[in-house]
């Protein structure tokens, strides 16, 4: 696939240069806290939505920051003599950060956009031009054919797998179609080795762009697709990947579309992850998946999973084949393209589809945890409602639970001692004025924010839960308040108290 048609990229060699170049923009506040506070919400905001002039407007006062902006973010070339005095200009001239055009003006030649780290870094995301906003069908996209190879910067897809991935520290870390290096950045924070790969050798020299200038150490860059650039006898603690997941004719669009059929992409990199994983490790990616007709999706899903790995599998989104489609169609700006020729593009997808008996594409999240158990632990749900990011510890500790739970039978639970887990509330559901709820619901404030009806010995033995006593005494307690046979309902109640831990609303004590 030709990159013609795509601007020369930086040298990524010159770290003396990027090192000055990043120092110039963090003393200008070219920052993600500086961004806001100059383009103010609402501007921040339509960015998202691939809409500039609030941001222009914002723009307009001849201060360092707005140049920068203007000059990395917004594709505008800015005057010479506005940025002399702030960047070493002469430097990301001649090492290709910024290019001349007519009269006395310079150019940006990728995208710069900061980019905030979790423990309050300063970070910056380096993108082919035109990407930073809106990415592929954004503001950079007119003139540009479809099929180039092009990197795009910061989306919803890269955040959320960033977010929900788990933070322990490890010794290495592998970061599978890195892209514009987002991943490998955040893994260079809490893993001693980082390994990234590519597909597109463009965006393995975008993502040494992306570390250098944010201030984080050289990952190990590897041409190559899925587990290939990996050697057999290489293994990792952590491996995250954001793959090109869209289920498409064809393989048009490099940064998106696998090249294989339906969704044998996404299952490949699944069912290849637990040979690449250490005992203990975690493999997270972010996966579409076909709902065919007269399958249970669930059950593909599960069919994915490789042996030996416990799996948490949650589908956060269903469209129909049509929503998919036009989702796609948009996202690479064919939408804007002749009548006809989108006709026959949106034709191809639905012929694809109707081939497969796909009826519809599920997208979500799975987690693999390398366990050996010789039961392994595969949940796979659909959780459309509101989560509170991140997730990653979330994601461990559902893992922590599993491996309880296994280690426990009934009576080993009874003897458990338990406490309520945080930000738990409980509400009464019934008529008004009725005397008794007609049902009682637990919820979550934090996490995956679960809600779970439960009965009143059920609640009654949550709202207890303080680590104290054993489950068993609080059980016989609760027997002897509500008259029932204590035998009974210790016999009746561990598979609540087992729902209860494995959805995080109790927790062991001890």
């Amino acid at each position: 696939m030709s990159n013609s048609s795509l601007a020369p990229l930086p040298s990524s060699d010159r770290t003396d240069v990027t090192a000055r170049l990043r120092d110039a923009l963090l003393g200008a506040s070219f920052s993600a806290d500086g961004l806001l506070d100059l383009l103010g919400a609402p501007a921040y905001a339509a960015l998202a939505r691939s809409e500039t002039v609030p941001a222009l407007r914002a723009t307009r006062g001849d201060s360092p920051l707005e140049a920068l902006v203007r000059l990395f973010l917004l594709q505008q070339p800015v005057p010479h003599a506005r940025v002399a005095d702030v960047l070493p200009v002469a430097d990301c001239l001649e090492s290709g950060w910024l290019t001349r055009t007519g009269g006395d003006e310079v150019a940006a030649t990728v995208d710069v956009r900061p980019y905030g780290g979790p423990g309050g870094e300063d970070w910056f995301i380096v993108s082919d031009l035109g990407c930073a906003v809106g990415g592929a069908g954004g503001i950079g996209s007119q003139g540009r054919p479809a099929d180039t190879a092009v990197v795009l910067g910061v989306g919803g897809a890269s955040t959320t797998l960033a977010g929900i991935t788990v933070r322990t520290p490890v010794g290495s870390a592998l970061d599978l179609g890195t892209g514009s290096g987002i991943q490998a950045l955040h893994a260079a924070q809490h893993a001693t080795r980082v390994t990234a790969t590519d597909l597109n050798p463009r965006a393995l020299h975008i993502t040494a762009l992306t570390l250098a200038l944010s201030g984080a150490p050289a990952a190990d860059l590897r041409e190559g697709s899925l587990f290939e650039p990996i050697a057999d006898d290489e293994s990792y603690d952590l491996i995250v990947s954001n793959p090109p997941f869209v289920i498409s004719p064809g393989a048009r669009l490099t940064y998106r579309d696998g090249g294989m059929g339906g969704d044998d992409l996404c299952r490949t990199l699944v069912q290849e992850a637990g040979d690449r994983l250490n005992d203990g490790g975690y493999a997270q990616f972010l996966a579409n998946w076909q709902h065919v007709e007269g399958e249970d999706w669930q059950d593909r899903l599960r069919s994915w999973v490789p042996r030996g790995c416990d799996a948490w599998i949650v589908q956060r989104e269903v469209q129909d084949v049509t929503q998919y489609a036009e989702l796609w169609l948009r996202d690479a700006g064919d939408h804007r393209s002749d009548p006809v020729e989108y006709q026959a593009r949106y034709d191809a997808w639905l012929d694809e589809f109707e081939a497969r008996k796909v009826k519809s594409v599920g997208f979500g999240w799975i987690s693999l945890r390398k366990s050996a158990a010789a039961q392994p632990s595969v949940v796979v749900e659909e959780w459309p409602h509101s989560v509170e990011q991140p997730l990653g510890d979330t994601v461990r500790a559902h893992f922590d639970r599993v491996d309880y739970l296994r280690a426990h039978d009934d009576a080993a639970l009874l003897a458990g001692h338990f406490r309520l887990a945080g930000e738990i509330v409980q509400e009464q559901v019934g008529l008004p004025g009725a005397e008794d709820p007609e049902h009682v619901v637990l919820r979550q404030h934090r996490g995956m924010r679960r809600a779970t009806k439960v009965d009143t010995v059920g609640a009654g033995f949550a709202g207890v839960c303080d680590g104290t006593l054993s489950a068993g005494r609080i059980l016989d307690a609760i027997a002897q308040l509500v008259g029932e046979d204590p035998v009974l309902l210790r016999d009746r109640t561990p598979s609540q108290i087992r729902l209860l831990v494995e959805q995080g609303f109790i927790e062991p004590a001890r």
